[in-house]
């Protein structure tokens, strides 16, 4: 998935993960797109500062049945 799919389904209270569904994507109350270790609740930005790098690979981001 790339930054504008992730976003969109977001948005749209999809559930995204990266890697395995221990990591969550997230929005906040300001509005960034977080990546979430549920376990914990460490995160880290879904991209880099510059808005346009993903932080992790376009193919280990994925959709799952999950409630968000």
């Amino acid at each position: 998935m790339n930054i504008a799919e992730i976003q969109t389904a977001v948005d749209a209270e999809k559930a995204v993960h990266w890697s395995n569904e221990g990591y969550v994507i997230r929005k906040d109350t300001l509005g960034q797109y977080l990546i979430v270790f549920e376990h914990n609740g460490s995160a880290i930005g879904l991209t880099d500062r510059s808005g346009g790098h993903l932080n992790g690979q376009e193919e280990e981001f994925f959709l799952s049945d999950r409630d968000v």
